[in-house]
């Protein structure tokens, strides 16, 4: 079996926002699109990338508003960011080792793609289904109400 690559499972031309956007225009991104991670560009390069969670975040706080505060103010300021033709298992590795919710796929200093953990999830469903592999073993069920797994000893 080849070598899968991010490339084959990415979110191809993401949406983008400028770090001087507002965390509402983010959020009405967002909801529009029904997406939850935003790679954040300047100037053509990118600088970060804004989450879902991390507007929510940064809104709790007190005196923020939302139509006045700037995106930079709530985005990660280095993002995962990896070329197409990473190895898919060593950046869902990378993602989960760092509870990371976005990869950010970069050509030659341009943001093409987004590898999100949904896309994880399609990749590994995918992979799974051509292989057709089944699990080791199937999960015990729950025993009866009033019977213990455990032997007594």
């Amino acid at each position: 079996m080849r070598k899968q690559t991010v490339q084959a499972f990415m979110t191809i031309g993401p949406v983008v926002i400028a770090p001087e956007r507002t965390l509402a225009d983010a959020h009405r991104l967002m909801r529009e699109r029904g997406i939850r991670h935003l790679p954040v560009v300047d100037a053509g390069a990118l600088v970060g990338v804004v989450s879902q969670r991390d507007l929510y975040l940064l809104e709790t706080l007190r005196g923020v508003d939302a139509e006045q505060e700037r995106v930079r103010e709530a985005m990660a300021t280095e993002p995962f960011a990896v070329p197409p033709d990473a190895p898919l298992d060593q950046v869902a590795d990378h993602m989960a080792e760092h509870r990371l919710g976005s990869a950010v796929v970069v050509d030659r200093g341009v943001v093409i793609g987004l590898f999100t953990t949904v896309d994880a999830l399609r990749a590994l469903g995918t992979l799974v289904r051509r292989r057709g592999t089944r699990p080791a073993r199937t999960p015990p069920r729950a025993p009866p109400a009033g019977v213990s797994r455990r032997p007594d000893r």
